[in-house]
């Protein structure tokens, strides 16, 4: 099935603060995660609906906190462990 992958405004101005290498490893981790949505950890509570996926570039470990149905995939942020669920939520609401 092929989803249409969409950016929040956020996740592109996160992206562009990423090396070109993190850029490659990030379009590696979309792709996998538009092979399989599930992938990702799905997350409760206040985030309730909200799957992360979490990868190595380089030495960085990154977070992507997605959304997903049938027809899209809504990307929403991206960046390191600190401050990652305390800004995802500010930025939910």
């Amino acid at each position: 099935m092929n989803r249409h992958v969409f950016q929040s405004p956020l996740f592109e101005r996160q992206k562009k603060r990423l090396t070109k290498k993190e850029i490659e490893v990030l379009d590696a981790a979309i792709k996998e995660i538009m092979d399989n949505p599930d992938v990702g950890e799905p997350k409760r509570s206040d985030i309730d609906g909200v799957y992360v996926y979490k990868f190595k570039a380089g030495s960085k470990l990154l977070l992507v906190a997605y959304e997903f149905n049938d027809a899209e995939i809504d990307l929403l942020t991206i960046g390191p462990h600190e401050n990652f669920y305390r800004d995802l939520k500010r930025y939910l609401k």
